[in-house]
């Protein structure tokens, strides 16, 4: 039998290399080496399968029947988490749950678990991050009934499988992957070598015993999911649960669904009662709008096939550094920058001694460019003290050249600002013949978007058409 040998492995791409070195060759990375250990005997090379797999061997079945088994998603009750997932949790798949310390990862999932009891079938909460007295104060905390909810504290793999082939849930929560251990692996919980064991041990139990289950995983500091790569495509879904702590809102996104189109937003209200769905995000976002105040201005972005009505304010005062700041919350630093470059080249104003600052109101960020032409705004309504009058929007992307560009789902963001109240809308002018209920206006350019919002005093007429 071959010896076990020690090899270092990356924690974000799974490259695998026989000594540690600072800096990942696949990935570029640096400090994410991790020590593991493998051994034992490489599988044979005959083309003959062996007797014992054999036996377990789970013959093919012809397409024509797999298509009377369609795949069919069970609500949960909880109505945002279940847009998300276009419809709800689908018996046998897995779903990975990503998110920062302390935003609300295992109180939304408590929530999910009573609902899902109540609804459908026994439940199992497998809290290997907490002791079974601390997951039932939550429950009593939150007013949530235990009727139908198993709690697991056992942290060994082994213990977590047994708790499914002996109690048949349709829903089992692992929080979190990271603390699960397999006792036949030397290497430490949390490394490459248990999370990847553990959770495809996890996954095949979930398909054989036809279990929903859900894995909690840890974030590292720049935001991204912990652990390898091949964790994120073992899984069938991958969903990121975020939000500012000082708000109450939190945001809930489908990074990649094998079940249904990805890109989709749940919002959530964290009261003392729990976590609470939102029903109007717009609404919310423009509750404490102050429509006589410079540097605001108003965008619609789109998540997934909803519509999100936002202010954006912009800041622009003085700066005495050479280098003045960029600082935006909400919004891609980047994208930013490359926006002043547009103006300052596009239409004459110079933000060299000006330190800029941009915020997204209300915690949600903005991830397509569908809002280019409010920031814009927001930033010169600022720079020059104007106020934009308060029944209109702004939607478009903005080239390089000052152009205004068509952006995705126009008559969804128009039909969600007119509900609103919103009585008129700049739009790319190759859109301006869409049927909205409102008035649209056209502009081909920048220059023309801004003199339209009232921002004629603020922009002069230079290398623009």
């Amino acid at each position: 039998m071959a010896k076990a040998k020690t090899i270092y492995e990356c924690s974000t791409c799974g490259e695998q290399v026989p000594k540690w070195v600072g800096r990942c060759g696949g990935c570029g990375n640096w400090n994410t080496l991790i020590e593991s250990v493998i051994g034992g005997d490489a599988p044979g090379l005959s083309a003959a399968p062996a007797e014992k797999h054999v036996a377990n061997h789970r013959p093919a079945v012809p397409l024509t029947e797999l298509g009377k088994r369609a795949c069919e998603p069970l609500a949960t009750g909880i109505d945002e988490f279940d847009r998300v997932l276009g419809g709800g949790l689908v018996a046998g798949s897995i779903t990975l749950v990503g998110g920062e310390p302390g935003v609300g990862k295992s109180t939304l999932l408590t929530q999910v678990t009573a609902s899902w009891a109540q609804r459908h079938s026994p439940a199992l909460s497998v809290s290997a991050e907490e002791s079974p007295q601390q997951v039932s104060g939550r429950f009593a905390r939150l007013g949530l009934s235990g009727e139908d909810v198993h709690v697991g504290g056992d942290c060994n793999i082994n213990g977590v499988l047994a708790d499914i082939v002996g109690l048949r849930p349709g829903l089992a929560i692992i929080d979190s992957i990271q603390t699960v251990f397999d006792p036949d692996l030397s290497s430490a919980p949390g490394s490459v070598a248990q999370v990847r064991q553990c959770a495809h041990r996890l996954a095949i139990a979930a398909r054989e015993y036809n279990c929903a289950v859900v894995l909690v995983g840890q974030v590292t500091k720049d935001g991204s999911l912990a652990g390898p790569r091949v964790l994120e495509h073992l899984v069938d879904s991958v969903l990121s649960f975020d939000g500012e702590r000082e708000v109450g809102l939190r945001v809930l996104r489908a990074l990649k669904h094998r079940f249904g189109p990805t890109g989709e937003l749940g919002v959530f209200d964290m009261t003392s009662q729990g976590l609470v769905t939102v029903d109007d995000p717009s609404g919310r976002m423009l509750g404490d709008r102050q429509t006589d105040a410079a540097g605001s201005a108003v965008a619609v972005t789109v998540e997934g096939r909803r519509a999100v009505v936002l202010e954006v304010q912009g800041l622009l005062i003085n700066s005495d550094i050479p280098n003045p700041r960029r600082s935006a919350t909400g919004f891609d630093q980047k994208r930013m920058a490359m926006l002043l470059a547009v103006m300052q080249k596009q239409l004459g104003l110079s933000f060299a001694k000006f330190d800029a600052y941009l915020s997204v109101v209300g915690g949600l960020k903005i991830t397509e460019p569908g809002a280019d032409v409010a920031v814009c705004a927001a930033l010169t309504s600022s720079i020059r003290d104007i106020v934009i009058p308060d029944d209109i929007i702004a939607i478009g992307e903005v080239g390089l050249a000052g152009e205004l560009r068509s952006v995705a789902g126009l008559e969804r963001r128009l039909a969600e600002a007119a509900r609103l109240g919103f009585k008129r809308a700049i739009i790319p002018a190759t859109d301006q013949d869409v049927d909205a209920p409102l008035q649209v206006i056209g502009a081909a350019n920048l220059f023309q978007a801004l003199t339209q919002l009232g921002l004629r005093q603020s922009v002069t007429v230079q290398n623009v058409a």
